[in-house]
């Protein structure tokens, strides 16, 4: 297997280190548009370039991902990791959390439908308000993205093609980017916008507010329902 010792002999390390340098700088400014003001970007930047590090040390790159998609899941992975370590999110926004994507479940099993937020703030006895103040508490409180629907981010970023030393977790890997990807299909259009936008685009909320030409809290809400609904329909993956 040819490693990173090899690739060494074609690309300086040193340079490609401070080439990427901007990738993690464009990847904490990502994720800090959706943090508390709490978190501070050298503090993501710092666990970034641990990533980073990490990543040129055991890149192989006979596995077809070129070395820009593997640094930046390892990249995303070593801030979110330290975000989690840290994790200042009360209880009562993760309680808030399971008890959303629980009535999005049920609601839609009953309905064979995409529900409303209005249905789903009537399945909590809440107002309208309440609910979309649930919704930014727990987008705010704490990151809700594709790793928390119960397999690492891993799983989706390589090409298709991207087998790693596991059979089994490649398999694994391309079965659930299919029925994620099925399932993203299904959401309701503004929501899978949203997503697209946020998570190919790599737009923060702002600018998708911008786009859709509405506010960034209400951007920040219709992320972290179409998050809720896919956590409460790919739930399977999760046990």
């Amino acid at each position: 297997m040819v490693k990173v010792n090899s690739y060494n002999n074609q690309i300086d390390k040193a340079a490609l280190l401070e080439q990427q340098t901007v990738l993690v700088k464009r990847i904490a400014y990502h994720l800090l548009a959706r943090l508390p003001a709490s978190v501070q970007v050298d503090d993501l930047i710092q666990s970034g370039m641990i990533g980073l590090f990490e990543a040129a040390n055991n890149f192989d790159n006979t596995k077809g991902a070129s070395f820009e998609t593997f640094a930046g899941i390892r990249i995303r992975g070593a801030m979110l990791d330290e975000i989690r370590r840290g994790d200042w999110t009360p209880r009562s926004v993760h309680k808030n959390s399971r008890m959303i994507s629980e009535a999005i479940k049920q609601l839609e099993a009953q309905l064979g439908r995409d529900v409303s937020d209005v249905e789903v703030a009537e399945k909590l006895d809440i107002s309208l308000k309440d609910y979309h103040q649930i919704l930014s508490e727990v987008s705010t409180g704490k990151i809700l993205g594709i790793d928390d629907l119960g397999v690492n981010e891993d799983a989706i970023k390589p090409s298709d093609d991207y087998i790693g030393d596991d059979p089994y977790q490649s398999i694994e890997r391309i079965a659930f980017k299919k029925g994620l990807t099925q399932c993203i299909k299904s959401l309701p259009e503004r929501e899978a916008l949203v997503l697209s936008l946020y998570y190919d685009e790599e737009l923060n909320l702002r600018e998708i507010g911008q786009v859709l030409d509405v506010s960034e809290s209400r951007v920040s809400q219709i992320h972290s329902q179409a998050m809720h609904r896919l956590k409460a329909r790919m739930q399977s993956w999760q046990s």
